[in-house]
């Protein structure tokens, strides 16, 4: 596969639920992923920590920020009351009435790339955000202010922008209208990104409605016009009680991992000349 083209594949969500951990884990351990972003507020972040450290230096291993599943490591008095995140709707609803508390928001940032950081012992490769928030309106420059304060000096995480160009998402074609919304709510991050001094990917696909679509059609797609520093997203993992309480993305899930884990990944691979890589081997 020498002189390929690639892209980072990156599975969303380790430490949600021990069935999607072990999922994660197990396509790491085969080669199946280039990267993958932890939920360092979930109770099951510590227990799996241990086993994905074992993975440092192989896969990019990164944070998901996390402000609408669980409970928050922080007080939020005003994001969370009951000591529950919000929902993406109810988020979203407070972000566009300029409602958001951004102190409370900082603090519970920060408190999950402590958290990320006390168990691995080091700064994480790359920062994302499950559901996008960490590119939200009203969001976004809390986030920004975080990490340009945080990450000053020696290593600095590279940031998932989770728009692309409008012209490579049409090509796509599948999920186009939700990509495009994300596209038009992270507005401006990887620009502000730019001026920090962050590197971002430049190209960005795996958007699904987690329906019935075959996933060999769906991550056929995500390959298809990948940017310079393509990046797909995916949402394996082993489907257990805890998950149905937390999350609508259920039995999708078991789909994707037994694609990832099979022939499928390689035919669509060597179909578009594409091979898995880390960000810093672009």
């Amino acid at each position: 596969m020498s002189g390929m083209k690639g892209f980072v594949l990156c599975a969303d969500d380790f430490g949600m639920t021990a069935g999607i951990s072990h999922g994660i884990l197990d396509l790491l351990a085969e080669g199946r992923l280039s990267a993958t972003g932890a939920m360092t507020n979930r109770p099951h972040w510590p227990l799996f920590s241990p086993a994905l450290k074992r993975f440092n230096g192989i896969a990019d291993l990164g944070v998901h920020l996390n402000l609408t599943c669980g409970a928050p490591l922080t007080t939020m008095p005003t994001l969370a009351p009951e000591g529950r995140l919000p929902t993406l709707g109810r988020l979203l609803t407070a972000a566009m009435l300029r409602r958001l508390p951004a102190r409370e928001i900082a603090h519970e940032l920060t408190a999950q790339l402590d958290a990320f950081e006390l168990q691995m012992g080091r700064a994480p490769d790359f920062i994302d955000g499950h559901q996008h928030v960490h590119g939200l309106p009203g969001i976004q420059p809390v986030f920004l202010d975080v990490i340009r304060r945080r990450y000053t000096v020696g290593h600095r995480p590279y940031v998932r922008v989770p728009g692309d160009r409008v012209w490579r998402i049409a090509r796509r074609s599948l999920f186009a209208a939700k990509a495009l919304q994300v596209r038009q709510l992270t507005r401006g991050l990887d620009r502000q990104l730019r001026e920090a001094g962050f590197l971002a990917n430049e190209g960005f696909s795996g958007f699904s409605n987690f329906d019935e679509t075959p996933f060999e059609r769906q991550f056929a797609s995500y390959l298809v016009a990948p940017g310079p520093r393509h990046l797909v997203m995916v949402h394996p993992g082993y489907v257990d009680e805890e998950l149905a309480t937390l999350d609508p993305v259920l039995h999708s899930r078991e789909r994707e991992l037994a694609f990832l884990a099979g022939e499928g990944l390689v035919a669509a691979c060597d179909a578009a000349g594409l091979k898995l890589l880390r960000m810093n081997e672009f």
